[in-house]
Order: C-alpha cells, then sequence, then structure tokens
C-alpha cells in the first residue's frame, strides 16, 4: 500500500513538472517576442533590444551628434542599460505567469 501511494505521489510531481514545461516553453516564445525600448539625454539617444537581449535598432537625435563622442559613448551606455533593465522586468513577469508567481531556484535567465 505504502508504495502505491509513493508512486501515485511521485506521478502527480511528474505531471506537474511537464506541465510546467510546457508553460516554460510557451513563455520563451512570447519572451522573443518582447521590445524593450532605453531612452537616455532627453530622448537624444533609443536603443531597442529584442527578448533574447540582442540590439534591434539605435537611434541618434541629431542634436546629440554635436556633442563630444565621449558625451555620446556615455548616453549609449545609459540608454542600453535602460533597456536592459526594461527586459529584465518584462521577461520576470513573463516568467513568473508561467510559473505561477513562483520562482525557479537557481534560475537565471541569461541577461
Amino acid at each position: 500500500m505504502k508504495q502505491r501511494i509513493e508512486m501515485t505521489d511521485f506521478t502527480k510531481i511528474l505531471d506537474k513538472a511537464k506541465e510546467l514545461e510546457a508553460k516554460m516553453k510557451e513563455s520563451q516564445e512570447k519572451i522573443k517576442e518582447i521590445k524593450a525600448e532605453g531612452i537616455s539625454g532627453s530622448n537624444s539617444v533609443k536603443i531597442i533590444l529584442d527578448g533574447e537581449g540582442e540590439m534591434q535598432n539605435i537611434k541618434l537625435s541629431d542634436e546629440i551628434m554635436k556633442e563630444d563622442k565621449i558625451i555620446i559613448e556615455d548616453l549609449i551606455v545609459a540608454a542600453h542599460n535602460s533597456a536592459k533593465s526594461q527586459l529584465k522586468s518584462k521577461t520576470t513577469e513573463e516568467i513568473s505567469k508561467a510559473t505561477g508567481g513562483f520562482g525557479i531556484p537557481g534560475f537565471k535567465w541569461p541577461l
């Protein structure tokens, strides 16, 4: 009798794991579609990242091009960091939906 109960519990655990795996795969597909925009310098620099953290676009205003190179470089870094932070928030939100709000210990997205 005891073995039967343990097998039933194990089956339930496996079923939940399969369900979570399916939700995570769906979540990963949704994450690929996410776009995150980072802005710095009062809209002088805009960077768009996709859900995998790849830069898709960068826009520099005509006014910013008159600035010193070091200022432009700093604003690009700031816009990228802003987009990356936004992407991390959106990704975390999507993962939370898939896992029902429970984090997976030791699991980190490569961002």
